[in-house]
């Protein structure tokens, strides 16, 4: 055993779309969690690990906090108030921005006894002199150990951030094997990227009401093929239509542009095939929320 060594659970909080996902990634240099432009793309907590001779960082994406209008929504929220819980360190990420909802976050986050970081992220979008009255605003509402500026997109202040991560974190054990990147399962991986091509090519209204079951995931033992299926699940027959689209074009669409992605994370052929199946307020049903894998204590 390393004598020193040092690990710890980092959370990765805020609201949706502040580049949480984006911060994760960029640490580990691979895709791990998904990315859109859409609110609530992060559906559960998703864990990515940074392991070297001297630490290891769990990192923590976590949904983002925000007012929920369903069973899903309020389950999605209650996995990172637990998280944040839970968490050695707590990385609070905003955008360059002071808002009602994040000094609503900051206030919660001041009654935590976690290490706590303010990641103003997405200052390549403002000016230097933007970033000091933000800071102020927030720093007023919790006793945060670090307070850095950061550009997740372009790597702009990672080291410091990650340099800063590695100080505060406790002596401990070595929770994951080394060259492990997530924990998250083969069928967890492949659900998020079909849902993430869903979320990019389809309309505003849709996505949030989709969800993707995998049905089966298996390698065939005469060929190096992977076979995949899986339900696309969605709330209304008219969005059934529009996923599918003219003559089956949205889906086939849908299903290239996942497959070329999984088959760069597996480096191995994919034979996807995809369903399109209707679940009527299946996001306020508790039965159906937690058996698509949504459970507040993911």
């Amino acid at each position: 055993m390393i004598n020193n060594f040092k690990s710890g659970f980092v959370a990765i909080v805020g609201r949706p779309n502040v580049g949480k996902s984006t911060l994760l990634n960029s640490f580990l240099g691979e895709k791990v969690a998904i990315i859109t432009n859409k609110p609530q793309t992060t559906r559960n907590n998703i864990r990515g690990i940074l392991t070297n001779s001297t630490e290891q960082i769990v990192f923590v994406d976590t949904p983002g906090i925000h007012a929920p209008k369903h069973k899903l929504g309020k389950n999605m929220v209650k996995m990172a108030e637990n998280t944040m819980a839970d968490g050695d360190i707590i990385l609070f990420v905003i955008a360059p921005a002071i808002t009602k909802f994040d000094k609503e976050i900051a206030q919660r986050l001041a009654k935590s006894k976690a290490i706590k970081f303010l990641v103003v992220n997405k200052i390549d979008t403002i000016q230097k002199s933007e970033i000091l009255p933000i800071v102020d605003a927030y720093k007023e509402l919790c006793d945060f150990s670090e307070i850095i500026p950061i550009s997740a997109m372009k790597g702009e202040n990672l080291g410091t951030l990650k340099d800063n991560i590695i100080k505060y974190l406790p002596e401990g054990p070595r929770y994951f094997p080394e060259g492990m990147l997530t924990d998250a399962t083969d069928a967890f991986i492949v659900a998020e990227m079909i849902r993430e091509k869903a979320l990019y090519l389809l309309q505003e209204e849709i996505p949030h009401g989709m969800a993707v079951e995998i049905l089966s995931l298996a390698r065939r033992d005469d060929k190096p093929i992977i076979d995949i299926q899986a339900n696309i699940y969605c709330e209304k027959s008219s969005h059934k239509g529009i996923i599918i689209g003219k003559g089956g074009a949205m889906l086939k669409d849908i299903a290239t542009r996942a497959r070329m992605d999984i088959e760069r994370i597996y480096d191995e052929k994919i034979n996807l095939q995809l369903w399109v199946k209707i679940k009527e307020n299946w996001r306020d049903s508790d039965f159906y929320v937690r058996n698509l894998g949504y459970r507040e204590d993911n």
